[in-house]
């Protein structure tokens, strides 16, 4: 039976990594999902009991283009008062082998945020200043444990798909300040308030992450890796006003698909290509959905390369957005239905990520992976 080599465990690790501790997607829809490298499927691939696997990724992205439903606002950018973030990630993952089978999962992610607006510090114009400042967060985010198994025994396929169960800790702070400018109603107070939403570092619920991971060799060089990632936030809302005190931030839901095919060579490198769909809900499948949320998603075209050479795997890919939708959130509806007035919210998306994963691996019973086998190697903001 051929055995997996670790390139196929850098791109499954890569894409769960993407989803676990800040699905901070692409802009100011709040997901909040990591970096590059470090969730909780690839990384655990052929693990032998006691065998470790260490990862780390780092992901980037600039959002600027507002987008209300599937519409993009150009208008923001040619006047000026388009809002941007920019946020990097950074996980810090560790993978263990409980079994040939069974695995257990950590990722510790940190993050760094900045954030420029005009409506923020005075108002966009005519009516505003027209006066561009920034506020910024970092820190450690929301803290994820989880466990796994591998459906079919990895000594007789060379396929294999995963299922996992994880928790995300609130340990990321949900309450981050900065200083506001042109604040009061004369618009000359500076003022210590709550950042945006999408740049909090936690969302200051405890969720539970369900995800599917897996690999399908075609053939000695070609492939398909696919990963699955839901999160269910059951708390409503974190207790923290908006900064401008009209409801408080919810605790939403998220969600993430991942499919690709690879190539991958004797020498070690390969390629992918696939597509992502990642993004926040309006409604949560349980508990309340009410608290202020952007919900929508971003459909991605990620192209990636890789390297792996005995345990040390490193990959890299850059999602391009195809396709942004900022949904109507539950607040919108509730508005729209008393009203009688639609109601729907805008948020600002990035045009690309750039994702940046490292993975090593080390001890256990046996190094399946100490010699490369001839198989298959292995995203808003709302003014």
């Amino acid at each position: 039976m051929h055995r997996i080599s670790s390139l196929v465990l850098a791109l499954l690790c890569c894409g769960a990594l993407t989803y676990s501790a800040s699905l901070q997607g692409q802009g100011c829809v709040a997901i909040r999902g990591g970096s590059a490298c470090a969730g909780s499927v690839g990384n655990s691939l052929n693990l032998s009991r006691g065998e470790f696997n260490l990862q780390a990724g780092y992901r980037h992205f600039r959002s600027f283009r507002h987008f209300r439903g599937s519409e993009e606002e150009a208008n923001r950018i040619q006047e000026g008062t388009e809002v941007v973030n920019r946020s990097s990630f950074l996980d810090l993952g560790m993978n263990y082998g409980l079994s040939s089978r069974w695995y257990a999962t950590a990722v510790v992610p940190v993050v760094f945020h900045h954030r420029s607006s005009m409506y923020e510090h005075g108002g966009n114009p005519p009516s505003g200043l027209g006066d561009r400042h920034a506020t910024a967060s970092s820190g450690l985010a929301d803290i994820r444990l989880g466990i796994g198994y591998w459906l079919f025994d990895p000594q007789r396929h060379d396929f294999n798909y995963s299922i996992g169960l994880g928790v995300k800790l609130p340990t990321g702070k949900f309450d981050y300040t900065d200083t506001f400018y042109n604040q009061g109603d004369d618009r000359s107070e500076t003022l210590e308030a709550v950042v945006d939403q999408s740049i909090q570092p936690g969302d200051g619920g405890t969720g539970i992450a369900v995800d599917v991971q897996g690999f399908h060799p075609l053939s000695h060089s070609f492939g398909i890796v696919t990963n699955l990632y839901y999160l269910v936030n059951p708390r409503e809302t974190n207790g923290v006003l908006t900064r401008n005190g009209r409801s408080e931030f919810s605790c939403p839901d998220q969600f993430a698909v991942r499919l690709g095919a690879y190539y991958s060579s004797m020498a070690g490198f390969n390629i992918f290509l696939g597509g992502r769909l990642e993004g926040v809900p309006a409604n949560d499948l349980v508990g309340g959905s009410a608290g202020y949320r952007r919900p929508g998603y971003a459909v991605s075209a990620e192209p990636g390369i890789g390297y792996t050479h005995r345990s040390l795997s490193v990959f890299a890919s850059v999602p391009v957005a195809l396709y942004r939708n900022r949904t109507q959130s539950f607040e919108d509806k509730v508005r729209t239905q008393e009203t009688g007035i639609y109601t729907q919210g805008d948020a600002a998306f990035a045009d690309y990520l750039l994702n940046i994963g490292v993975a090593y691996r080390f001890g256990g019973q046996s190094h399946r992976d100490a010699v490369p086998q001839p198989v298959p190697h292995d995203v808003f903001s709302k003014d």
